[in-house]
C-alpha cells in the first residue's frame, strides 16, 4: 500500500507587509540548482563571490563580510555576542520593536546596557548620543536601528561614528529594512559593525543575515577574554571557513553552510548590482513618493516624521478596523500588508515597499485596493 502526500501548493500573495518581500522567480530558480558540499571548491567560490558582492552593496572594504546562517535576528545576535563580554556597558537606541530586542539581546550577554530612548515614530538625535556617551564613559558600543521595521521611522547616522569613536566606542547598525533600498555607507560613515537580513530590499528568501565587521570590531574580538557564549555565532571560528586563507591555506570547516540559499542571496546581489544600487534606492524613493501621495489624497497620513521608504507606517483612518482591512486586502486581493506592532497595534498599518515589490503596479494596486475596502 501506498500513500502520497498532499503537494505544497501556497496561494501567490503580493507581499506589501514588513517582510518578507516578493522573491523574483530568478532567485528561486537559482534556489532550485543541485546542492554541493559545503566544502566543495565550485561552491566555495560562489561563496567567495557572494562575500564580495556584499560588500559592493554594503559598500565597504571590510574582509569579514559574510552571511550569517539566520534570518536578522541571527546578524543582530552574532554581532552582540562577539563584540561584548559579562560586564562590559553598552548603550542602546530604544525606539521601537528592534532596538528593545537590541537592548534585550545584549543584556544576556552579561552587558550592563543603557537606554538612549524616544516615543515609538521619532528618531535619536545626535545630541542624545552625545549626552549619553558623556554620561556612559566606558560604553564599548553603541548600538542604533537604521531602519525601525516597527515604526517605519527612518534614523540618520550623520555625524554618530565620530561621537562614538571620540569616546573609544564602537558604532553598531541594524540595517534589516535598509539595506539595497535606502543610502547605506559602511565605511564613508564610520560603521564598526552592521547586520541585515535576506528577506527585505534584497528580495531573497528569509534564512541568511548578512554581516560586517571593521577593524575595530575585530580587535574588540582579538582582545576578548572569555569565549563567545554562542559556539554557532563565534566569529572567531567562522571566520576561518568565510575568509579566503590564500595560498597555503584551507578552509575550516565550522557547520553547514546553507548552500542553496547562498546560490539565492548571490542571484539577488546580482540583480541589486545589475539595476545599480543608487538607482534601485532612487527606485524605491520614486515609489514611496507615490504611495504617499496617494493616501494623502484618501486623507491617510504617516506615523513617523522622517518616514523609510522602504516600509510606510501609517495611521488606521478613524472607523476603520485593522483586521477586517487587512482580511479582506488578503482574500479578495492577494495584497499582505502589517499591522502595528506594541503601542501601535491596532492604530498602525505598514505597507511594505521593498526591492522586487516596490513597483507603480504594486503602489497603485493597493491603493486602488485600499479604497475600495474602506468605502
Amino acid at each position: 500500500m501506498t500513500t502520497s502526500a498532499p503537494q505544497t501548493n501556497p496561494a501567490e500573495r503580493i507581499l506589501m507587509g514588513p517582510g518578507p518581500s516578493t522573491v523574483p522567480h530568478r532567485v528561486l530558480r537559482a534556489l532550485s540548482c543541485p546542492t554541493l558540499g559545503h566544502l566543495d571548491p565550485q561552491y566555495l567560490a560562489i561563496m567567495d563571490e557572494t562575500c564580495e558582492m556584499l560588500r559592493r552593496v554594503f559598500h565597504t572594504k571590510n574582509a569579514l563580510t559574510f552571511p550569517v546562517s539566520g534570518t536578522g535576528m541571527a546578524g543582530m545576535e552574532c554581532i552582540a555576542v562577539n563584540l561584548l563580554e559579562p560586564g562590559d556597558e553598552a548603550i542602546v537606541c530604544v525606539n521601537g520593536v528592534f532596538g528593545t530586542r537590541m537592548k534585550d539581546v545584549m543584556e544576556r550577554c552579561g552587558a550592563t546596557v543603557h537606554a538612549i530612548e524616544a516615543p515609538w515614530g521619532e528618531t535619536i538625535s545626535k545630541e542624545q548620543i552625545g549626552a549619553a556617551l558623556d554620561a556612559h564613559p566606558k560604553a564599548k558600543l553603541l548600538g542604533i536601528v537604521h531602519a525601525e521595521t516597527s515604526t517605519g521611522a527612518h534614523q540618520s547616522l550623520t555625524g554618530f561614528a565620530d561621537l562614538c569613536h571620540a569616546k573609544g566606542a564602537m558604532l553598531i547598525v541594524d540595517a534589516v529594512t535598509s539595506l539595497a533600498g535606502h543610502e547605506l555607507h559602511v565605511d564613508d560613515w564610520g560603521i564598526d559593525a552592521i547586520y541585515s537580513g535576506t528577506q527585505k530590499c534584497l528580495s531573497c528568501p528569509p534564512g541568511l543575515a548578512p554581516v560586517s565587521f571593521g577593524e575595530r570590531a575585530l580587535a574588540a574580538m582579538d582582545g576578548r577574554k572569555t569565549k563567545v557564549q554562542s559556539w554557532y555565532l563565534d566569529v572567531s571560528m567562522l571566520r576561518k571557513y568565510y575568509t579566503n586563507p590564500g595560498a597555503g591555506g584551507g578552509r575550516v570547516y565550522h557547520h553547514t553552510a546553507p548552500i542553496n540559499m547562498t546560490y539565492a542571496l548571490r542571484e539577488a546581489l546580482a540583480i541589486v548590482l545589475e539595476e545599480g544600487i543608487e538607482n534601485r534606492i532612487e527606485r524605491h524613493a520614486i515609489m514611496h513618493r507615490r504611495l504617499r501621495a496617494g493616501l494623502k489624497e484618501m486623507g491617510i497620513a504617516y506615523i513617523p516624521t522622517h518616514s523609510l521608504h522602504t516600509l510606510n507606517c501609517i495611521h488606521i483612518p478613524a472607523g476603520a478596523d485593522d483586521a477586517t482591512v487587512r482580511r479582506r486586502l488578503l482574500e479578495e486581493y492577494g495584497i499582505e500588508i502589517g499591522s502595528g506592532l506594541g503601542p501601535m497595534a491596532g492604530k498602525a498599518w505598514r505597507i511594505g515597499l521593498m526591492g522586487h515589490g516596490a513597483t507603480q503596479r504594486n503602489v497603485d494596486l493597493v491603493l486602488a485596493a485600499l479604497l475600495e475596502v474602506l468605502k
